[in-house]
C-alpha cells in the first residue's frame, strides 16, 4: 500500500490586524519553526470541527465565524506529503488571550503583524503569506 498524503488543518485567527502564531517545538514537521494553531483532521471530523478542536487544545480559545481560505498541496520529502486546509476564524471572546496548553509541543504564543513575520516561519506558510496571499478580509 503506498503511503498517503497526511492532511492537516492550520487557522489564521486574527486580531487587532495580527495573525497568532506559536513556535513549534521538536516535531517530524515543522520543528522549532513558527506555525499558527492546528493539527491532523481526524477521520469524518469537518474542517471547522478540525480548527475548533485544535485551536482549544492547542491555545485554549474559543473561535467562532470559521471559514476555509485556501488549501496547499506540498511534497515535504520522499517520504512527506502534507495537503494543508487553511481556515480563518475570530475570537468568541476578543478579550481571550491563548496559553500554551501543550508546552510540549509549543514554546508559546504571539500576536505578529503580517509585514513582520516571526522567524523561521513554517516554510509553506512563509512561502504562500510571502507571494501574497493575505489571511485579512477584504473590506469594501
Amino acid at each position: 500500500m503506498s503511503p498517503a498524503p497526511e492532511i492537516g488543518v492550520a487557522v489564521f485567527i486574527l486580531k487587532d490586524n495580527k495573525i497568532l502564531f506559536g513556535r513549534r517545538r521538536s516535531l517530524n514537521i515543522g520543528a522549532h519553526t513558527y506555525a499558527l494553531p492546528g493539527g491532523h483532521l481526524e477521520f469524518r471530523e469537518s474542517f471547522e470541527e478540525c480548527a475548533t478542536r485544535e485551536v482549544k487544545e492547542e491555545t485554549g480559545l474559543d473561535i467562532k465565524n470559521i471559514e476555509l481560505l485556501t488549501a496547499t498541496n506540498h511534497l515535504l520529502s520522499d517520504a512527506v506529503h502534507l495537503v494543508i486546509i487553511y481556515m480563518r476564524a475570530q475570537l468568541t471572546d476578543p478579550n481571550q488571550t491563548p496559553q500554551n496548553i501543550e508546552p510540549d509541543k509549543c514554546e508559546g504564543w504571539d500576536w505578529y503583524d503580517l509585514n513582520n513575520l516571526p522567524e523561521p516561519t513554517f516554510g509553506p506558510l512563509r512561502e504562500m503569506l510571502q507571494g501574497g496571499f493575505n489571511p485579512f478580509p477584504i473590506v469594501s
